[in-house]
């Protein structure tokens, strides 16, 4: 060790400074608990910031026979069964409160003449329980947590890069890094550590995460610290992402759009989703409509770019300044583009990750002992389909949860067992690969699974295409061991993607492999093999390595929910 390794102790650490791990940091302060929060981005342009429609609570402000119930029954209902009834019990029952806690930070929801918070239909909702702050929800989200951590004087670090957990016997008691900027290294200790690092989504050549967001890195760190994956095969395709400029290719056209009356046309003209839900057309579920886009596309039916038509402009000007008014900036500003008189092409682009670590549901905690996953890292809620205004709730409620949990387990511990083995491993590996000189581009090779990960493991699936996309994985991992490490005065991107690299190649092969165990279609999930829902697959893949992979049976739906489930009309609602 020399001088350029820090030494950092706190009794939580919480990697990842989005609205989950913000959301953890903050109960912990409430709750004098000393905590120390490390990001990999700014904390104000979180990926939280990104999400748009709003948070689910059944607060009955304005449908007052709405429940807890009747959301955890929407739940699972959407999830087509694989959600976690208890977990889904403890989100729904405990976002009321969730919502609470934003209001006492100050959070500037949108609200009735008389003081009500206003709370709008999202697809498949029963009742409007969405409450909002215009379409910036997350965004107002992430400030309001952001202020509140500076009240707490929260320390935050975010421009460090965690690149392994630290264990001992199964149980963590750190975390190994280096700074972006100028490669310090941190050895941090913990008595526990919540891992809030986000989803897989980015995996894919067209996703609406930004560029070095969602690379798998929750995956990597839990699974190489003995941890599990649960449903890694489970990815939501969100129907509208933009095709051009390449570098923002996979951005998202809010679903609000379609939710206004906006027309979806393959390249012949036809508004092709009479062919796939004639009833609900264009407010038709995430799945459905995502799928009946891949389909036009693949079956030539597609826009020269290979996407389809959403149109807006047949709509008043006035509608789509006052309701759509992002969508209408966001096209001028990618594109030239004016909704108002032309067509947006768009295509289906990875969106949301509803698997993650495998956690319990009472306190997100996972196989190692004083770890915890919360938010996109995390998995239980969605099963197979995830029900939009979800994951803001999802994020509050176990916030709070995953940080009262991980207060206990610190204050319980007698002492702290450390490992010196393990941090001279975590400090060569950084080392080895600050030594790679090869010819191999790490941006080169991220593309490469990209493309193996959309060809292969896209909307639809079969099996020829997914031994094949394991075949072409194996190749590209075998490259990984030439590649180059440069940092420059501008600091250590470089090493940053190299890392990244490794997290995207453990997540695709994980979602590989899960997604080939699941012979059946269901929700996100399409098997063009096996185009039946198989009643025997109600089941999560749970997965801790390569070649490693089980089923693990769901409990019963409890009948006072159950009776409560049924197919939701989405007529005039705004889909997810």
């Amino acid at each position: 060790m020399d001088g350029s390794e820090r030494r950092l102790a706190a009794p939580v650490l919480v990697i990842g400074t989005g609205g989950a791990g913000l959301r953890a940091a903050i109960e912990l302060a409430e709750r004098g608990v000393g905590v120390l929060a490390v990001g990999k981005r700014p904390k104000a342009d979180a990926h939280t910031t990104l999400a748009a429609g709003g948070v689910n609570a059944a607060l009955a402000t304005m449908d007052p026979r709405d429940t807890w119930q009747q959301h955890a029954a929407d739940t699972l209902q959407e999830s087509y069964l694989l959600a976690d009834p208890e977990t889904v019990r403890i989100v729904t029952q405990g976002a009321a409160r969730g919502i609470d806690d934003l209001v006492r930070y100050g959070m500037p929801f949108a609200r009735e003449a008389d003081g009500r918070i206003s709370q709008r239909f999202f697809g498949a909702h029963t009742w409007r329980r969405t409450a909002f702050s215009g379409d910036y929800t997350g965004l107002e989200i992430q400030r309001a947590l952001v202020r509140r951590t500076a009240e707490l004087d929260v320390p935050i670090l975010d421009t460090v890069y965690i690149t392994r957990l630290l264990v001992r016997d199964n149980a963590v008691f750190g975390a190994y890094g280096f700074d972006l900027n100028d490669g310090t290294r941190y050895v941090i200790h913990a008595d526990a550590v919540v891992l809030a690092t986000g989803g897989h989504t980015r995996i894919w050549r067209r996703t609406s995460s930004r560029r070095d967001e969602n690379t798998g890195d929750s995956f990597r760190l839990a699974v190489l610290a003995g941890a599990r994956v649960r449903d890694a095969e489970l990815v939501q395709f969100h129907p509208s992402g933009l095709l051009s400029p390449e570098d923002a290719a996979g951005t998202l056209v809010s679903e609000a759009a379609r939710g206004e009356g906006g027309k979806l046309l393959n390249a012949l003209g036809e508004r092709f989703m009479a062919r796939y839900d004639p009833e609900r057309m264009e407010l038709s579920t995430r799945d459905r409509v995502a799928l009946a886009a891949y389909t036009e596309i693949k079956e030539g039916r597609g826009t020269p770019n290979g996407g389809v038509w959403l149109d807006v402009s047949h709509l008043p000007r006035e509608t789509i300044m006052t309701r759509l008014p992002r969508v209408h900036q966001t096209l001028l500003e990618l594109q030239m583009l004016d909704i108002t008189q032309d067509p947006i092409e768009i295509a289906p682009t990875a969106h949301y990750s509803m698997g993650g670590v495998h956690v319990r549901a009472e306190d997100h905690g996972t196989d190692v002992d004083g770890l915890y996953a919360v938010g996109e890292a995390a998995s239980g809620l969605h099963g197979a389909n995830r029900l939009g205004g979800n994951s803001l709730i999802e994020l509050l409620v176990y916030g709070r949860i995953v940080g009262e949990a991980a207060a206990a387990y610190s204050a319980g511990l007698q002492a702290q067992r450390r490992c010196a083995d393990a941090v001279t491993a975590a400090r060569r590996e950084v080392d080895a690969l600050l030594s790679c000189d090869g010819p191999e581009n790490v941006r080169a090779l991220q593309r490469a699974v990209r493309d193996v990960m959309t060809e292969h493991c896209g909307v639809v699936r079969d099996e020829e295409g997914l031994r094949t996309g394991m075949t072409e994985l194996d190749a590209i991992e075998a490259r990984i061991g030439d590649i180059g490490v440069h940092p420059d005065n501008a600091g250590y991107q470089d090493l940053v993607h190299a890392f990244d690299l490794k997290s995207t190649v453990l997540a695709s092969r994980a979602t590989l492999e899960a997604a080939l165990e699941r012979r059946e279609t269901r929700g996100c999930h399409n098997r063009s093999d096996h185009p039946e829902t198989d009643s025997s697959m109600r089941v999560n893949l749970v997965w801790s390595g390569p070649g490693k992979i089980e089923r693990e049976p769901l409990p019963p739906i409890p009948a006072e929910i159950a009776v409560l489930m049924r197919e939701v009309s989405a007529t005039g609602k705004l889909v997810e």
